[in-house]
């Protein structure tokens, strides 16, 4: 069937049905002779070899050849070796990139002679700019005779899902095989029907787009194609013979630096063809810009302040700079100086400031400043609450009505508090009837506070009837110290058999072995560890689940270098720590929203939670690790059955830090929310959890809703651990361990416990055989007051 071809698109929209093969650049030669040599001389005896000689290893496991290679961007290259084995065995070399096995074990063959030159090859993701290539001996025979590494880039091809892009008259589905992502969008029958994707480019110039598509019936669906709203090219869209069989149409268009959109719009009333993605053939800009300067803050107020920073600089130009209080975003601003409304009065700020620039690239933090607001203004606080009435009392929750605060400017809030003083939730200040969490078997006086625009509090009202909740199941007990004078603990190990666990700590990178009995043993340090001076450093920590000390010496880290994040693997005789090998890098990082948590699942693949690294278009970016659950293998590969073929299990992630698996093996994870929404996710493979577009619930098609949510004020959620089928959940400025019972895949009771009582909570953890949990404080990270955190243990009955 020819294609139709519009003469006047002022874009120059050229398509064809054969997609083109993506560009490559010439391949680079990287001569043996060249590189790191360790274990291994060069010479020059044997004819044949480029360059000025060959690698000869010495004939034992362990000598290497490590090239160093230039990348223009960051993409899957072809990596070609030249060798020689004059033996009659093969010669087997594990092969890594950046510090990550790509291949294990590689087997290559006898030549015939040393003499005799051949070549093996095999593809890898390189990062933009450095990188290290390293072939090791794996065997005790060594490695063959190494000549040249040639490598050769392609072009950098980002795919962008239709599910995961605006539209209009369609609906996501997932009924016919052979799509990628987690599904692909039915144009409704109709003209004018459109899916809209958000495409970013480095630099104005040609790209290659390219549709995924199928059309099972006979009838041409053709599409307009449009390019940031100018002209349009329709296409043909024929049959492909089947709604499972998926078929390729590329066209050339100019994109501009920064931020595009390229939407196809059904042309007919046969609506279009179901769009499986978009794939972009050429640099994309990824190119952050530069960090904005030290702010400084003025002209305070109590519930604002004017902040001033030196500007960022971007090789497209900044669009925006986005303003945080410790993790939590607010403010926007298009340029400094810029005045921020809406705080609390007489509060300590400690702000930092991230440039970001028309693609959506974040920089890295600012240097911190910190500031404080104003005392209110001398002003008529509320009035105090009418006396609360609670009724419908369950054993885990009831609901609270109260009478009307009065103020001269209005209230914003009301705050229920219990007996202690202790906030079991805020509503906002024109509701005066709402539902608490309560714990089970506890008797309880409610009283309720209003707050007004000038963040004045009112004396609280009188104390509510008292009442008692009934009794339930799975209840954690009162908690014993296991061992105290921590430093911010981050996670939590447990060896099999439950004789100790391995503790992080994030900000000395410091690991300790503790036992059940509360010794406490220092055994080392992971090497390359870095702070963000916020949620970076040192975080999670995964035993292998058939560590046995002897054979099996596996433990795995999750801590932030110089370059990102990373994945680590090292050796734990039950002594002491060992050896050091990244495992996985390429993870972004920043200030905050880091993820950090590992744990290996009932399958035996090791799961990874990754943050957005204040990135918000890593999150829905299927090319990057970033706001993402990984499943991986214990040498960072892609896991067998991973939903898109790579490491990428769920994504459009803020900041998961949570992972458990209830007892019919289906994983949950908390996640923090930006300003509004924390959550509980069940987390299915190839899902889209909605960041940045949602926080929270929402109705977007292709999106997947939070089982559960909270304010950001109640949860602030890190660790999870499940007993029973019960989720802990620990809450950092919430300072509670938040109680879920999960009824399959869906949720029924929640409530919360120790409420106040230990400050902030980060790390849970289920005990081995046992029904009881760990749980550890936060309280000397840059959040907390200070004091040194505790590990605790509590009974579930």
């Amino acid at each position: 069937m020819s294609l139709r071809r519009s003469l006047t698109c002022a874009l120059a929209l050229v398509a064809g049905l054969m997609v083109p093969a993506a560009a490559h650049a010439a391949p680079t030669r990287h001569e043996a002779e060249n590189a790191t040599i360790v274990q291994g001389a060069v010479e020059s005896n044997h004819a044949g070899f480029s360059g000025t000689g060959f690698v000869n290893g010495e004939n034992v496991a362990g000598p290497y050849v490590q090239w160093t290679v230039n990348a223009p961007a960051a993409g899957t290259a072809t990596l070609t070796f030249r060798y020689a084995n004059g033996t009659t065995s093969p010669r087997v070399a594990d092969l890594a990139v950046n510090g990550a096995v790509v291949a294990d074990d590689r087997s290559f063959a006898p030549t015939g002679a040393w003499s005799t030159w051949a070549t093996a090859t095999i593809t890898a993701p390189l990062n933009a700019g450095a990188n290290t290539v390293r072939a090791t001996a794996s065997a005790a025979g060594g490695s063959p005779n190494w000549d040249y590494l040639d490598v050769e880039v392609a072009a950098p091809v980002t795919s962008y899902q239709a599910e995961s892009a605006t539209i209009s008259q369609g609906v996501v589905e997932s009924n016919h095989a052979g799509y990628t992502g987690s599904g692909f969008v039915n144009y409704d029958n109709v003209a004018g029907a459109y899916v809209e994707f958000g495409v970013s480019a480095a630099a104005t110039g040609p790209q290659t787009l390219t549709f995924r598509f199928a059309n099972g019936t006979t009838t041409d669906r053709p599409m307009s194609i449009t390019v940031n709203g100018g002209a349009a090219v329709t296409r043909s869209f024929p049959g492909t013979g089947a709604w499972s069989t998926w078929q390729e149409i590329a066209v050339q268009a100019t994109l501009q630096a920064g931020a595009n959109t390229v939407r196809a719009t059904a042309t007919t009333a046969n609506g279009g063809p179901n769009l499986d993605r978009l794939s972009v053939t050429g640099p994309g800009d990824t190119q952050a810009p530069t960090p904005p300067g030290q702010p400084a803050c003025d002209q305070f107020t109590s519930s604002g302040m004017r902040l001033t920073w030196p500007a960022s600089t971007d090789d497209i130009g900044v669009v925006a700079y986005d303003i945080f209080h410790l993790g939590t975003q607010i403010g926007t601003a298009a340029a400094s100086p810029h005045t921020l409304t809406g705080l609390q009065a007489n509060f300590t700020y400690t702000i930092s400031v991230f440039a970001r620039d028309a693609s959506g690239n974040v920089s890295a933090s600012s240097p911190e400043v910190t500031c404080q607001t104003q005392p209110a203004p001398p002003d008529n606080p509320p009035t105090a609450p009418g006396q609360p009435a609670v009724s419908g009392v369950q054993p885990t929750q009831a609901t609270v009505t109260w009478g009307a605060s009065a103020d001269d400017n209005g209230v914003s809030a009301y705050r229920i508090v219990d007996q202690s003083g202790f906030q079991l939730k805020q509503v906002a200040g024109d509701v005066t009837s709402t539902g608490v969490a309560l714990q089970c078997n506890t008797t309880y006086q409610l009283r309720v506070i209003a707050v007004d625009t000038a963040s004045q509090t009112s004396a609280p009202s009188a104390a509510s009837a008292s009442f008692t909740t009934g009794g339930c199941g799975t209840v954690p007990q009162t908690p014993a110290t296991v061992a105290g004078s921590w430093d911010v603990p981050w996670d939590v190990s447990w060896a099999p058999d439950g004789s100790f666990a391995l503790v992080t700590e994030r900000d000395t990178f410091r690991v300790f072995k503790l036992t059940p009995s509360g010794t406490k043993t220092q055994v080392g340090t992971v090497p390359g560890t870095v702070t963000t001076d916020g949620e970076g450093g040192l975080m999670g920590v995964a035993l292998s689940p058939t560590w046995n000390g002897g054979s099996d010496q596996e433990v795995y880290f999750m801590h932030t270098a110089s370059e990102g994040n990373r994945v680590a693997r090292m050796s734990f005789n039950g002594t002491t720590l060992s050896g050091y090998a990244s495992v996985l890098q390429g993870i972004a990082k920043n200030r905050y929203h880091n993820g950090g948590r590992l744990k290996f699942g009932p399958d035996g693949f090791l799961y990874v939670t990754t943050g957005d690294a204040q990135q918000t278009s890593h999150a829905q970016n299927l090319s990057s690790l970033n706001g993402k659950i990984l499943r991986i293998t214990r040498t960072g590969a892609a896991a067998p059955g991973n939903p898109f073929g790579t490491r990428v299990y769920s994504y459009g992630h803020r900041n998961p830090q949570g992972i458990a698996w209830d007892s019919a093996g289906r994983l949950w994870s908390s996640e923090f929310g930006n300003a509004t929404a924390d959550e509980l996710n069940l987390i299915l493979p190839g899902r889209n959890y909605g960041w940045p577009t949602c926080e929270g619930t929402c109705a977007v098609s292709g999106m997947t809703n939070p089982k559960r949510t909270w304010t950001t004020a109640e949860a602030s959620p890190s660790g999870i651990a499940i007993v029973n089928n019960t989720v802990f959940m620990a809450a950092l400025r919430g300072q509670r361990l938040w109680r879920i019972v999960l009824n399959g895949e869906n949720v029924s009771t929640v409530n919360s416990y120790f409420n106040g009582t230990y400050g902030r909570l980060r790390l849970v953890e289920k005990v081995p055989g046992a029904n009881a949990l760990w749980f550890g404080s936060s309280n000397s990270d840059n959040n907390g007051n200070g004091s040194a955190d505790v590990i605790r243990r509590s009974a579930i009955q």
